[in-house]
């Protein structure tokens, strides 16, 4: 039996494996001028490939369509990911919350791990071929056509084209063009784990902080969207970071142009009236110090002039004279520093892309496509996404294999 597989990123190079492993003959097919070229920069270069954690916490950490990829998480899970790589001879670690990396910290060695497996699987790779059709009759595949218009035939074919972002990596969502060409439906595509460009102009003041141990909660009027504990970064346009990441899963494109407000709690160990008595403790070791000079124990450097502006009492001010309203509001203010939510960063710094084809259309326990025999659909292409910790590449590894093992099913 004759395979194609278009895509040769995570995903795609998984299935190709898989299909392989199946005895069928595999050519894997891939637009850019390498294998893995998006894989190459995630997790900043070290490739946070899975998420040590048991099955019920990595189907907490998925947003969309959870439920649809129950069947291809427990056919091939993250410890069968884990076992899989280090079968491939790759040493692997897991860091602070349960995320795995090589253990050479670099991506490239989880790449030349699987370009070997494809050539011990006798996979045929086929670089800077980009598929623009795939051919269909009497409602079974037959085939695609590529962009100088040769024709490939094939008894099944599997679709791991990916989204749009970071497009710097071959990223154009021509996935889900290929699926409206086939009559399928497909769900808006939106930039998702990216970072937020917010209104008020004292982020990019503080621009290259790094906050830990904080709480992020984002509002969309009255609504509670997300509430987390973590680490985040300000930038020149707005925020950054680990949290910020995981709070843009929970924002809507719509929701831009309404009331989004994020609030950060810098203190969340300690109550509001907890706060107060240590700014009390604060105060009286030094009485007649001046405001500006009395917050060094509470606050980072870069953080204090922010605050004493945004608290509206005179900086010269001395201590002792700090009224009890004055001082509930600057409480207030470390409990819930206020910003503004505009926008997003695009796909360009997107980690993943949400929507996608509509995952309705896909046989969630082979991931064919329901109305065309022999098309699989698998990786960033469907409509599924999580947070960030290795739940995302988790998701294009289960999801390759279980199109790549079941045909023929």
């Amino acid at each position: 039996m004759k395979v194609i597989v278009a895509g040769g990123g995570p995903a795609g190079m998984m299935a190709a494996i898989a299909a392989a492993k199946c005895g069928y003959q595999v050519r894997l097919i891939e637009k850019n001028e390498k294998l893995g070229k998006k894989l190459f920069i995630t997790g900043k270069g070290r490739c946070n490939l899975t998420n040590a954690c048991d099955m019920e916490t990595v189907l907490q950490n998925i947003i969309s369509n959870r439920k649809f990829l129950y069947s291809a998480l427990y056919g091939f899970s993250n410890w069968q990911t884990m076992e899989f790589f280090e079968e491939l001879g790759l040493k692997i670690k897991t860091e602070r919350g349960g995320r795995v990396f090589p253990v050479s910290d670099h991506s490239s060695d989880v790449i030349r791990v699987l370009e070997k497996e494809l050539h011990s699987q006798n996979v045929a790779i086929h670089l800077r071929t980009k598929l623009t059709h795939v051919l269909v009759k009497d409602g079974h595949v037959t085939g695609i056509r590529l962009s100088d218009d040769t024709e490939i035939f094939a008894d099944a074919v599997i679709l791991a084209l990916g989204g749009k972002s970071y497009p710097s990596c071959g990223a154009d969502g021509d996935g889900w063009r290929i699926a409206k060409t086939l009559h399928m439906n497909t769900v808006e595509a939106e930039p998702s784990l990216v970072p937020l460009v917010v209104r008020e102009s004292y982020a990019a003041k503080l621009q290259g902080l790094s906050l830990k141990n904080v709480r992020a909660s984002v509002y969309y009027g009255d609504i509670k969207l997300f509430e987390e504990f973590g680490e985040m970064l300000f930038t020149h346009f707005g925020v950054s970071g680990p949290l910020i990441l995981s709070a843009s899963s929970h924002i809507r494109e719509s929701m831009y142009a309404q009331n989004l407000r994020l609030l950060i709690d810098l203190k969340p160990a300690l109550d509001e009236k907890q706060l107060d008595d240590r700014i009390l403790r604060d105060f009286g070791e030094n009485k007649n110090r001046q405001f500006r000079n009395s917050l060094g124990k509470l606050l980072p450097v870069k953080l204090i002039p922010v605050i004493i502006e945004l608290s509206s009492v005179d900086g010269e001010k001395r201590v002792n004279e700090i009224t009890k309203e004055e001082r509930r509001k600057l409480v207030g203010l470390l409990k819930a520093l206020p910003m503004t939510i505009i926008g997003n960063r695009g796909f360009d710094e997107a980690i993943i892309t949400r929507g996608g084809v509509s995952v309705k259309e896909i046989n969630p326990a082979t991931l064919e496509v329901k109305k065309i025999k022999g098309l699989y659909m698998a990786g960033e292409m469907l409509d599924i996404d999580a947070l960030t910790g290795g739940f995302n590449l988790q998701i294009a590894w289960s999801t390759g294999y279980a199109a790549g093992s079941s045909i023929g099913n």
